[in-house]
């Protein structure tokens, strides 16, 4: 049958209404944050897919940790156009765990637009690699693996490109009802790997313990896998949760329930205390965070590839490291790095056996919130300490602080001999006031003090780690 040419113009007219519908029912899922056309090894800032809810191409992308893409990463984004100039600043919704924030700039017709996709730490290594973030978020270090994918772009552990956002605690919670106040990392490993299944054996009341966890993309899980699990897996009866706060919620109101939540997400809930061989326990609170002297304290990260075009990457994690963007870390609910505000709680007591040089000099001191960390094995700085030292400047530049002397202790782990940990104690004590003294400020005294007054059983790596450190008190 042969079509005249007025069918087949209104087949053409059809044809285009069938077109125009399926891209405005369809469309907007094909632009969803996180979304790309760009292969593996784009090169990071490059072009990026349109944010829900706006027809901006993203001036700039976040991709990570839902416990910092939650919450945190908005808010930093607010206040950071508005010190851009940007007016008009709004949330836009878009699929589950993303959010686009949009501003308008003088002089700019489009709004700006900041995209943030927070599926889980590991996918921003996943999306720094394929080219679509251009800001990784992370509640967890790179791992060895991820920092090989990545080498194209850059050293991603070099001070360049790693970054710590802020701290936080993964909190091990309990209904308020339970009379349990402290547990061991042995006892916490038994629990959630299945191995202690009733109360009873704790000293509790005789019933089933029921298990809530982050689920397997939360950094949180990854960071509790690490600390407490290690090799041991997670009981396969344990209740999986993507949001902290409704699993904070659920256990608050289940005396039967134990589980673990970011610092910022305990809620109605009770974060218990946490020990381990030989060490004291802490509670997780903003002062034993900061110091990373409780446990199951862990750093939020920023990675920015050193090959990274897009300079509003840069212009950002500099305004997040601020002391106001800092002060978004702290009201927002996580623990922020400035010694400017001091905090307000005291120092956890000493324990009742120190060695009697370093009760001397503590006597009538003042512990600072602030603890240096070194890279494995060495007596160099680490990447949060090296910014640390500008901080501590800072905090003595301060008219409440001029006047005071700075005393340094240096720590060690257990391996190896007393007086070899001694000698290396006191060379990391002497690292931190070298970097001091460059700036002018002479301190009192830098000793060490071996293996004494361990933070962390030195059985793991992880605990050697946080045992190797150097206290500030001021005088």
């Amino acid at each position: 049958m042969r079509l005249t040419a007025l069918s087949k113009l209104l087949l053409f007219v059809i044809g285009l209404a069938l077109v125009a519908t399926a891209v405005y029912r369809f469309g907007p899922s094909l632009w969803r944050p996180g979304g790309s056309t760009a292969g593996p090894g784009a090169a990071p800032g490059g072009p990026a897919p349109a944010a829900a809810g706006s027809r901006s191409v993203p001036r700039l992308r976040l991709h990570g940790s839902n416990t910092i893409g939650r919450d945190l990463a908005p808010a930093l984004i607010e206040k950071f156009l508005v010190r851009e100039g940007a007016t008009g600043i709004r949330r836009v919704p878009g699929a589950e765990d993303e959010v686009a924030v949009e501003g308008r700039l003088p002089g700019e017709s489009d709004p700006v637009v900041v995209e943030i996709a927070a599926h889980g730490s590991g996918t921003a290594f996943e999306d720094l690699a394929g080219g679509t973030a251009d800001i990784g978020m992370s509640s967890r270090r790179i791992k060895p693996d991820e920092k090989v994918r990545l080498a194209a772009l850059g050293d991603m552990t070099s001070p360049a490109a790693e970054h710590v956002l802020g701290l936080d605690g993964v909190a091990i919670v309990l209904s308020r009802s339970s009379p349990l106040e402290s547990l061991t990392l042995d006892q916490i490993r038994d629990l959630f790997s299945g191995r202690i299944t009733d109360w009873a054996a704790l000293g509790g009341s005789a019933g089933p313990v029921e298990l809530y966890a982050r689920d397997d993309r939360s950094g949180t899980f990854d960071t509790f896998k690490s600390l407490v699990l290690r090799d041991a897996p997670l009981a396969a009866g344990a209740k999986r949760f993507e949001d902290g706060r409704k699993l904070s919620s659920e256990v608050a109101a289940n005396p039967r329930a134990i589980g673990f939540v970011g610092l910022a997400y305990v809620g109605d809930a009770k974060a218990l205390k946490v020990s381990e061989a030989g060490s004291v326990p802490y509670r997780p609170t903003v002062f034993t965070v900061r110091t990373e002297d409780y446990l199951l304290s862990r750093r939020l990260y920023l990675y920015v590839p050193p090959a990274s075009t897009n300079p509003w990457a840069g212009k950002f994690v500099q305004f997040a490291l601020s002391d106001e963007g800092q002060a978004v870390v702290d009201a927002v609910g996580f623990v922020g790095q400035s010694l400017l505000d001091p905090v307000q709680e005291a120092a956890p007591t000493l324990p009742s056996r120190v060695p009697p040089e370093y009760e001397r000099l503590t006597r009538q001191a003042t512990r600072l919130p602030l603890v240096f960390r070194f890279e494995t094995g060495s007596d160099r700085l680490d990447n949060k300490s090296l910014r640390d030292i500008g901080r501590l400047l800072e905090s003595l530049s301060q008219p409440a602080n001029r006047g005071r002397r700075v005393i340094l202790f240096g720590f060690a782990d257990s391996v190896g001999g007393a007086e070899a940990n001694r000698r290396l104690s006191e060379a990391r004590a002497a690292a931190v006031a070298g970097e001091l003294r460059s700036e002018g400020v002479d301190p009192e005294a830098a000793t060490g003090f071996g293996s004494a007054l361990p933070v962390a059983g030195n059985e793991t790596e992880e605990g050697k780690a946080r045992n190797r450190r150097v206290e500030v008190w001021l005088k």
